[in-house]
């Protein structure tokens, strides 16, 4: 199976590169200029952040606090902080390769290529989603194909295909953006039968690590009444003077 592109919801963390360039809301913003700033938005070359996820299934409910740093396009870390019974239970993304410490058998557990379409920390985020570096107007062709008003708020939909050579498992996305500022509303991903199976949420846009951010973003299946994965950003700060040394194996087990 094709690989989806990275959400970008998932983590700061784990998104790289330069910071989104100002752009004009006059029109004259093309879809690939729009495409990269939503991409850019969370990026930096290195950082730090503290966040909840909650992650609501028909079976349980849960809530944790973590944290995370990056380093570079390659390297990143993230660890729990609450609840007590699951802290120090920690992810290490080193370029395509996973590896989960699990404190409670003190143990580093490689995560196998068969088991990257499985679920990251119980979320309805998968290991695969984590070694996500593609960017959406490199693998879509796209265009705008609404600008105006929706429940009182002028937006503007951005419809992606895949190229025919990219490693993507949707058969459409559909971006939106508010109008004004660029800043991303939500996210719908269509399968190859162009039926709706998943969709991403944006709100609460806050000032955090210097730039203007949507602090609360929500994925749901749409096979799946009522269950979704909510994550929830306390703090980002971005390029910071970070040491390789964070980004081991031996400091994956402090």
């Amino acid at each position: 199976m094709k690989k989806p592109f990275f959400c970008a919801a998932l983590c700061a963390m784990l998104l790289i590169g330069a910071a989104p360039a100002a752009l004009s809301a006059d029109g004259s913003a093309s879809s690939k200029e729009i495409l990269d700033h939503v991409d850019d938005l969370f990026r930096g070359e290195s950082s730090y952040g503290t966040f909840s996820m909650r992650v609501v299934t028909e079976h349980y409910s849960r809530e944790m606090k973590m944290e995370g740093w990056s380093r570079g396009k390659d390297y990143s870390l993230i660890r729990i902080l609450a609840p007590k019974k699951e802290k120090g239970t920690a992810t290490l993304k080193a370029g395509k390769d996973i590896w989960n410490y699990l404190p409670k058998i003190r143990r580093v557990i490689k995560v196998p290529s068969s088991m990257m379409g499985g679920s990251w920390m119980g979320s309805h985020f998968t290991n695969d989603d984590l070694v996500k570096e593609s960017r959406m107007a490199d693998d879509y062709d796209h265009e705008v194909t609404f600008r105006g008003d929706r429940e009182g708020v002028r937006v503007i939909d951005l419809t992606l295909m895949p190229k025919p050579l990219a490693a993507v498992v949707w058969g459409k996305v559909v971006v939106t953006v508010m109008e004004k500022d660029f800043m991303p509303v939500g996210v719908d991903y269509f399968d190859e039968d162009m039926i709706m199976t998943r969709t991403m949420a944006y709100s609460d846009p806050k000032r955090l690590g210097g730039r203007t951010l949507p602090v609360r973003m929500r994925i749901a299946p749409t096979d799946k009444p009522g269950e979704y994965t909510e994550i929830l950003y306390h703090e980002i700060e971005f390029d910071l003077d970070l040491s390789e040394d964070i980004f081991t194996l031996r400091n994956l087990q402090k």
